[in-house]
């Protein structure tokens, strides 16, 4: 038994998940009955929900506890990056969606709540941040996690002995331990989260709504292979695909089929220290891109806004398409803290353009049907962003203070 948990833990990851969805998708098409077959898929991505939460908490407490000086730059040169590469997103979408306009069939309206404007969404967010602690540890609610574990590391840096801090450590070394284990079943997960998707979808949504999804699926793919990595290519300057598609491979294609940046956060930590990077940093740079590095979901809403725009007529002004941008920016970063998370915002950027909301909402009722294929290809995008600029971050500042940068870590071995 010993030699087979060896062999298994050894081998591929990448090389298990390729059978685990071949295997997902033969068993959806010929046994799309078998429904059992789809449980181990709910198990993997409820243990990776269930354990995310605790593993932010007690990583950033730990490293803000122990944390150096000379890292700060950091920090602030990764939040730069989140928020220019939404912004440069949500642009790419309009650029799309003006070149090749899409419209969608309104009929049925979604019954979910939107939120009411940007000021309600915002104020939801801030108010979610100073909720009970642990109700936002139970909820996933990660922008709360993150300011009361930075609160909890910064008191015990300044009051905790040397040996609670230690404690706390190896607590979490300990949940990161765990997340190593969840981790080695994700080929079986994701075996039952494809056969779930194939059996339940078919290929009939690719027909009633293909340009769309196209439409989707190009500008998500095109800020994947051309704006990110000129962002990092000018942030790095060196050839950036090397790190952009170990991201895709090591963080995308897993975030593709959980469909959840939180459920992806203990993914891009073990991918993050396999780059080589600072666990002091990163240990705040995910879970932070997790809440505010939104280029899919900005992709998202301003496309459905768009596309609902077109199908009734409405011209788009070059000025209101920059208002449009920072609205889809901003919007995306507070998605995560609203229900629904970015399908629900569409009625906010289409008040914009005076559209009513028993109207917006039914492109949110679209989006729902499409969900299967946007929401995969958007946490993706979303996802393998937080580690490609947690990365670009740390390699430029260790280019900036001539530091030697192992680039890739041990990728590149």
């Amino acid at each position: 038994m010993n030699r087979i948990i060896k062999k298994w833990t050894e081998s591929s990851l990448i090389l298990k998940i390729v059978i685990g969805l071949i295997i997902g998708s033969i068993l959806g098409v010929f046994v799309p009955n078998w429904t059992i077959i789809g449980f181990p898929g709910e198990i993997f991505v409820s243990a990776l929900k269930a354990i995310a939460p605790i593993l932010v908490f007690v990583l950033v407490a730990s490293a803000i506890s122990k944390a150096r000086t000379g890292i700060g730059s950091r920090f602030k040169t990764v939040i730069i990056l989140y928020l220019f590469s939404t912004f440069l997103s949500a642009m790419v979408a309009i650029i799309a969606s003006t070149l090749f306009p899409v419209t969608i069939h309104l009929s049925d309206a979604s019954t979910a709540a939107a939120p009411g404007g940007l000021g309600e969404v915002m104020s939801n967010m801030i108010l979610g941040i100073f909720a009970n602690p642990i109700g936002l540890i139970s909820e996933g609610h990660y922008l709360g996690i993150l300011f009361w574990s930075i609160v909890f590391g910064i008191a015990l840096k300044n009051i905790a002995s040397d040996s609670t801090k230690d404690v706390v450590t190896d607590c979490a070394n300990a949940v990161t331990l765990i997340v190593r284990g969840i981790i080695q079943f994700a080929p079986i997960g994701i075996m039952g989260l494809v056969f779930t998707s194939v059996s339940e979808s078919g290929l009939g949504i690719f027909v009633q709504y293909s340009q769309l999804i196209l439409l989707l699926v190009g500008c998500i793919a095109f800020v994947a292979f051309v704006t990110d990595p000129i962002i990092s290519a000018v942030a790095l300057r060196r050839n950036p695909y090397p790190l952009v598609l170990t991201c895709l491979r090591e963080s995308g294609i897993t975030a593709f089929f959980t469909r959840s940046s939180a459920a992806n956060i203990p993914v891009n930590m073990q991918l993050c220290e396999r780059l080589g990077l600072d666990r002091d940093f990163f240990s705040i740079s995910i879970p932070l891109g997790a809440t505010i590095n939104m280029e899919g979901a900005a992709v998202t809403i301003t496309v459905m806004t768009l596309a609902v725009c077109h199908t009734m007529g409405i011209s788009v002004p070059l000025p209101v398409t920059v208002v449009l941008c920072i609205i889809s920016t901003v919007g995306a970063c507070g998605a995560s803290g609203v229900a629904g998370g970015s399908l629900l915002l569409i009625p906010m950027a289409c008040s914009l353009f005076g559209i009513p909301a028993d109207v917006s909402m039914q492109a949110v009722a679209v989006g729902f049907i499409i969900g299967v294929i946007q929401d995969s290809c958007e946490t993706a995008l979303n996802s393998a962003g937080d580690a490609l600029f947690s990365a670009t971050a740390e390699y430029h500042d260790r280019r900036v203070n001539g530091e030697p940068v192992n680039f890739l870590g041990e990728f590149a071995k």
